[in-house]
């Protein structure tokens, strides 16, 4: 936790130490994309950059409140971040919220009672810091989201993606002019299927993560059903619908479909994990489909933030005109601050005393 120290000045000497908990990422632990079209754009690469260099801006994108964005790429493709303390499973409350960039539509598309737009499911594990080293080294669960028992869904789902080999030829559509590669990037997964990811006219640059030298990346998961409809019947107009619940940049951030709850949590068997709390998250992408001249759909992250979190402080000792507080596990929220004083607060909302600056 970051530690600030806060010294104020009044007709006595008041000293206070806080543990001051910020409600976002703190950190980016690894960010690992799958090949996309926005892959080595969000987050830009440039030459020289190596994997740690890739997480630090991704960290630099997503971390605090700044609310950058980065993308995951095709399906697998993800990114492990985690908080400066515990995220608490609020019984009954939303615990918290992994931002994207999914918006519904103007036209009102909805199917199945689903709204549609572009909503770009990624899959969201938790862990807990049980071994209490502060590194996302313990066991995973993943949050069982609405499709979770879907029979479409599969479990335990593996692709490999391949790099073009040099000299690779272009296969250009012929009936789609933004579709500049049809052969670009080959997957092949563990249900005896394979496709490519296409190249766009719209983006240039490599769609493989350049820093990495291997030529093959693999990936594995769960993958969600198919989520789009081509509306037009002609390729020019995709509708990506959303899932009911527990995804990442599935309903548009300000959704209460956007928030997460720690009590979806579940162990490998489907059970519920039954976590107190929560230290890390993964996302990663959980649909792997191409839809025409708009690329495959790629989970896009903008931050995340813990629903519960406030600044709390921890024996504090205030002496304010020769009364002395002694004041343990007390909150100062975030509206509490103002530029003439702190406001010492209890767990029910209730100012104790005013410290002016």
């Amino acid at each position: 936790m970051k530690r600030n120290i806060f010294c104020i000045m009044c007709s006595a000497v008041c000293c206070m130490t806080v543990l001051a908990e910020t409600p976002y990422i703190s950190h980016v632990w690894e960010y690992r994309p799958a090949p996309g079209q926005f892959v080595n754009e969000l987050p830009e690469y440039e030459e020289g950059d190596d994997a740690n260099m890739m997480r630090l801006k991704a960290e630099e994108a997503i971390a605090d409140n700044n609310l950058g964005m980065i993308s995951l790429g095709g399906w697998g493709g993800y990114v492990v971040f985690g908080f400066d303390h515990e995220v608490k499973n609020v019984q009954d409350e939303y615990d918290f919220v992994v931002l994207g960039n999914a918006f519904y539509s103007d036209a009102g598309y909805e199917q199945e009672g689903r709204k549609g737009g572009s909503c770009e499911p990624g899959i969201v594990m938790v862990s807990r810091d049980d071994n209490g080293n502060g590194k996302p080294d313990d066991e995973w669960y993943e949050l069982a989201g609405s499709e979770h028992n879907n029979p479409k869904t599969v479990h335990g789902y593996e692709v490999t993606y391949y790099r073009p080999a040099a000299g690779h030829q272009p296969t250009p559509s012929v009936n789609n002019k933004a579709l500049t590669d049809t052969t670009y990037i080959l997957w092949q997964d563990n249900q005896s299927s394979e496709g490519y990811i296409y190249k766009l006219k719209y983006h240039t640059q490599s769609y493989f993560p350049e820093w990495l030298d291997k030529d093959t990346m693999v990936f594995t998961g769960t993958k969600l059903p198919d989520n789009y409809t081509d509306e037009s019947g002609e390729g020019t107009y995709y509708v990506l619908y959303a899932y009911p619940w527990g995804y990442a940049d599935n309903h548009p951030n300000t959704s209460e479909q956007a928030k997460m709850k720690i009590d979806w949590a579940v162990t490998a068997e489907g059970e519920p994990a039954n976590l107190s709390g929560i230290h890390f998250v993964k996302v990663y992408t959980g649909v792997n489909q191409q839809c025409g001249w708009i690329g495959e759909t790629s989970t896009e992250i903008m931050g995340a933030q813990d629903l519960h979190a406030s600044t709390v402080l921890e024996n504090v000792r205030v002496d304010y005109k020769k009364e002395t507080y002694t004041i343990t596990g007390m909150k100062i929220t975030e509206d509490s601050r103002s530029k003439h004083g702190i406001y010492i607060m209890r767990e029910g909302g209730n100012a104790k005393k005013i410290i002016r600056l």
